[in-house]
């Protein structure tokens, strides 16, 4: 079975320029090898600290940020093969929630304008037929049709995610990618955007990449969920294996960052030393050694290698390597 969304070994790399005659004296090494896949239907949740690199795996997926290396398939079609007026025609399949809901509308129009926007570019729904999807998209996202006629500076934070989720609905796409769609918001109107999701994932039969720093959010919503770090993929796994038994030691540090809803119960927090490494010249071996608690002379010569700890979980750590003094099954046993 083809997979909706295929991506192999995806890398981004911004050029840093200086001088009068600009001359590349660096890369910023955003991405570096990401390979993931997503079936239709399925929620994918990628996770990390700020600058990891997420967005842009999110943005490069799409061909919104043009790769530097790598392939990426849509339905089996390299995207990359694509002339421009297929990429064009490709695009209402894939749409995207942006995290600011306040700098992504554009605060001249109205909410009809603004949902009206893709459908012009695409040539879809017009006259009587446009204005009756404009009222449906309102009140999918739990607006009413009257709404649409204000402008975005009359709206409240979540009501302006709303409406950037009606958007992102307007042409019946089959993949949306969500990139912090609920970090700008308040926890109670977090929680009601969160359900808005997954309800309209199941009414529209969507596909759903979900991109955050939150890994309560992400449990939540994803059935599967990769872990990146500086660029890389450190573990990948169906979210019951990754919050269970997670592999890798990030893994283990962001999900002890997750806060416990009682205060009588206190949970032990791993805090990392130091800062992320730049992008810019990241270090050797494995990249998250010069913060890992449990890192071994190994680790600073050599890139681990990604090691399968059952049917949907990996995890690129040399603690399972083969020379690691931890003694495990790498097919899934307990360390």
């Amino acid at each position: 079975m083809t997979s909706l969304l295929r991506v192999e070994d995806l890398k981004v790399h911004f050029p840093i320029k200086k001088g009068i005659l600009s001359k590349t004296v660096g890369h910023v090494h955003a991405v570096d090898g990401v390979s993931f896949s997503l079936e239709k239907g399925e929620t994918l949740g990628i996770v990390g600290e700020s600058g990891c690199g997420k967005t842009t795996a999110g943005m490069a997926a799409m061909h919104l940020t043009p790769p530097t290396a790598g392939k990426v398939f849509w339905q089996g079609e390299e995207m990359g093969a694509m002339g421009a007026s297929r990429l064009r025609s490709l695009r209402k399949e894939m749409q995207l929630i942006f995290q600011d809901p306040y700098s992504c509308l554009n605060p001249r129009m109205t909410i009809n304008r603004i949902l009206s926007d893709p459908m012009d570019v695409h040539g879809k729904y017009k006259g009587k037929e446009r204005k009756e999807r404009l009222a449906f998209l309102l009140e999918t996202v739990g607006m009413s049709p009257e709404q649409g006629n204000r402008y975005p500076h009359e709206f409240s934070g979540g009501q302006r995610q709303r409406i950037g989720i009606a958007r992102a609905l307007a042409l019946d796409p089959s993949l949306i990618i969500g990139d912090e769609p609920v970090s700008a918001l308040d926890v109670s109107i977090q929680a009601q955007i969160i359900n808005l999701l997954k309800r309209l994932k199941k009414q529209f039969d969507l596909s759903l990449v979900i991109i955050s720093h939150d890994l309560a959010v992400v449990e939540y919503l994803c059935d599967r969920v990769i872990v990146m770090y500086l660029g890389k993929i450190v573990e990948s796994a169906d979210y019951a294996s990754l919050y269970r038994n997670p592999r890798h030691p990030y893994t283990r540090t962001l999900l002890s960052a997750i806060p416990v809803p009682d205060p009588f119960r206190k949970k032990e927090r791993i805090i990392l030393q130091g800062d992320v490494p730049s992008p810019i010249n990241p270090p050797g071996g494995c990249r998250f050694h010069t913060r890992c608690p449990e890192r071994m002379e190994i680790c600073e010569r050599v890139e681990p290698e990604t090691r399968q700890f059952g049917p949907a979980h990996t995890a690129a750590c040399h603690l399972y390597g083969e020379d690691s003094p931890v003694n495990i099954n790498t097919q899934g046993g307990e360390r």
